[in-house]
């Protein structure tokens, strides 16, 4: 799994990356129950994530097991973003956010994401 959850660093700030890149759902669905792991053992509101999906692929069920972890882990993240999200559909996108009551910025590009990450 730590090729697909791992902290990096940027402009001196432990950003968490999600790098679901050309994954499955079935492969999504792997790393959406082992993240809050990753993200609860750092402190409340600490956290910058940063997930790429690009490439990969969603289904309905993978959104349903998505949707607890971001209820879940949202009180140790700080701010995260989303890059990649092409293939995800804009209604499905919409009612994660929705369920989640989390904010979750869509960028084209990683640096994009990092910047907006870093920024205060």
């Amino acid at each position: 799994m730590d090729k697909h959850i791992r902290f990096i660093t940027h402009k001196d700030k432990a950003i968490l990356l999600v790098d679901c890149t050309n994954c499955s759902s079935q492969e999504l669905e792997t790393i959406a129950r082992v993240l809050p792991t990753y993200v609860t053992a750092q402190p409340k509101e600490s956290v910058l994530l940063l997930a790429d999906f690009t490439g990969a692929t969603f289904d309905k069920k993978l959104i349903e097991i998505v949707k607890p972890a971001l209820v879940f882990d949202r009180p140790h993240v700080k701010r995260s973003a989303w890059v990649g999200t092409e293939g995800l559909p804009k209604v499905l996108y919409e009612h994660l956010k929705s369920f989640s009551q989390r904010d979750l910025p869509l960028f084209a590009t990683r640096a994009e994401a990092l910047e907006w990450l870093v920024s205060e």
